[in-house]
């Protein structure tokens, strides 16, 4: 009885192995990026708006996201993500991570605001949501860039 039942077993674990070797290759997003996105997924600035003058330097920026939700990095699931901002910069390769550096802001956290500190003159703002892995999603999801001035 016990060799019978081990007789099964490994051919149940042949069978599954087979079948693994046989599954079609996955299809990559357009974009060769993160996990996708819906059509009418938006992300946006609630605050600054585009022009606002900012005194002091210091200055709280919301986000806002709308068809989407918003989860900490490392969390799968359908139709959410992270926020990421854009610091005078243009957006980055969009079938690669989201650098992390002063010009790329992270918010893993799932963070929908933070208090920012930027030096006088004008700078661009771009929100960039990013996937779990920190991926633009397919078809990526950004906010147009705005200005806003340091005085």
């Amino acid at each position: 009885m016990h060799s019978m039942r081990k007789a099964i077993m490994s051919s149940a674990l042949a069978v599954a192995l087979v079948s693994l070797v046989s599954l079609p290759p996955a299809i990559s997003p357009a974009y060769g990026a993160g996990t996708p996105a819906p059509k009418d997924a938006h992300v946006y600035f609630i605050w600054p708006q585009d022009g606002t003058v900012i005194h002091g330097g210091k200055f709280w920026v919301r986000m806002g996201l709308r068809n989407m939700g918003v989860a900490p990095k490392g969390v799968n699931m359908p139709n959410v993500g992270h926020h990421h901002l854009l610091i005078d910069t243009d957006l980055p390769p969009l079938d690669e991570s989201i650098p992390n550096d002063r010009n790329h802001l992270h918010f893993g956290a799932g963070e929908t605001e933070a208090r920012i500190e930027l030096p006088p003159g004008k700078h661009t703002l771009q929100l960039l949501l990013g996937d779990q892995d920190h991926r633009p999603h397919d078809p990526p999801v950004y906010s147009k860039k705005i200005t806003v001035t340091v005085r």
